[in-house]
């Protein structure tokens, strides 16, 4: 079955283009958010991967419509392929159900992770050059050397609940049982 999946960002835009391009394309049912892109939590998409089944298509007009970034795009359609369906976006012509179009999303995906992999090495460089200059990164620790002494004292000398004494310094309980 080939499956439609429509977006707009805002109630007061419209889906009929997107529909009639979706029904062109051959689509038999069609699910449309009218939500932001930016959002994963959108109702009719997750209805959507929820009814997928093997061996359909589920098919957009622009992949921006699926997804509002690279990545997005490329964990859903990994979703949507775990589930034995294929997928196609009429405007970038990408068809994952033939050899050219798996090709193409494949090396979509293949800059996707170069650049991954760039972020990380400049992350690398970037940490390694601030520990070099002397500054240390992390997040500042919850409690001061004075605080866990006095947090070891509460639960030690004054036997007071792990929980008590996480609600009194503000912090939670995990950080009271590694003071």
């Amino acid at each position: 079955m080939i499956i439609g999946y429509a977006r707009v960002s805002t109630d007061d835009q419209n889906l009929d283009a997107q529909t009639d391009a979706l029904k062109a394309a051959g689509a038999e049912r069609i699910f449309a958010d009218k939500i932001s892109g930016s959002k994963r939590d959108r109702p009719e998409l997750d209805a959507m991967l929820d009814q997928l089944r093997r061996g359909d298509v589920v098919v957009v007009t622009k992949y921006d419509r699926l997804a509002r970034s690279l990545r997005d795009l490329l964990d859903l359609v990994e979703v949507i392929k775990e589930r034995g369906v294929g997928f196609r976006s009429l405007a970038e012509d990408i068809d994952t159900t033939t050899p050219a179009g798996r090709l193409i999303f494949h090396v979509f995906a293949s800059i996707a992770q170069f650049e991954r992999e760039r972020i990380a090495e400049r992350t690398k460089e970037g940490l390694q050059a601030a520990k070099a200059r002397g500054r240390v990164g992390g997040r500042p620790p919850a409690l001061t050397a004075a605080q866990k002494v006095e947090v070891r004292r509460m639960r030690d000398d004054e036997q007071r609940q792990v929980s008590e004494i996480a609600r009194l310094f503000k912090v939670s309980e995990r950080t009271v049982r590694r003071a």
